[in-house]
């Protein structure tokens, strides 16, 4: 069983707020992936994430390393951002293994619906039959909804061989939570909006509350008005 510190549940906090960061549009949902492989006194791995636009029509799932040239950003200041998401995910690993000797090797955060949701896998990299890009391409159909027909020739064939391969029981752990940050500005000045959560509560609250609002805000405008006509009769 997972446990969670103060700490980690504020590098929680910080690995949601860079991702929203370095998001310059709207967003419905976001799915990332990271490893970290401790190789000797190094660690390695790798860091992706998509995100679906927000819009009426169902949109194609965005890849992190298109946004430069999607958004006329400057790329290597963009990837310094990607580097220091990904130094955070190591941060939180860190963490976890002062609470536990095995500690999990790969992660996937989903957030949609207001919720922050974490798989984290203990699965062996090293010892691994798949490969990087193997495991980026089966991580995909799994998450972001990829059908066989989207894929090329080489991405079916690893889906086949995979698909009829034997399966590895590796231990997973699962967190979910809500979101609680708020007003994010973008890498790209897209403003300072809403957040998810602010509109959420504005949309759902309660009908009294909203009466007591619509009252208030009556109140005040009645007072504003007498205000100018007690100083239209004053002038007189």
């Amino acid at each position: 069983m997972l446990k969670h510190t103060q700490e980690i549940k504020k590098l929680y906090e910080e690995i949601q707020k860079q991702i929203y960061y370095m998001i310059p549009e709207k967003w419905d949902s976001m799915y990332l992936y990271a490893s970290v492989i401790e190789d000797k006194s190094k660690e390695t791995g790798e860091l992706f994430f998509y995100y679906v636009p927000k819009g009426i029509l169902k949109k194609k799932p965005i890849n992190v390393y298109e946004i430069p040239s999607k958004f006329n950003i400057d790329e290597q200041s963009y990837l310094k951002l990607v580097d220091d998401l990904y130094n955070k995910i190591k941060e939180l690993r860190k963490e976890f293994k002062k609470l536990e000797l095995d500690t999990w090797s790969n992660l996937t955060i989903i957030i949609h619906n207001l919720r922050f949701m974490v798989e984290y896998n203990y699965e062996n990299l090293e010892e691994s039959m798949l490969s990087s890009y193997e495991r980026h391409v089966i991580w995909r159909c799994k998450y972001l909804g990829i059908t066989i027909e989207q894929l090329n020739k080489k991405e079916k064939e690893i889906l086949r061989k995979y698909a009829s391969g034997p399966k590895l029981l590796t231990r997973v752990e699962r967190y979910d939570s809500g979101i609680y940050i708020k007003d994010i500005q973008n890498t790209v000045g897209f403003g300072v909006q809403k957040s998810q959560d602010e509109e959420y509560v504005e949309t759902n609250k309660p009908k009294e509350t909203k009466e007591i609002d619509k009252n208030a805000k009556k109140q005040e405008e009645n007072k504003v008005k007498n205000q100018i006509i007690s100083n239209i009769d004053e002038n007189k």
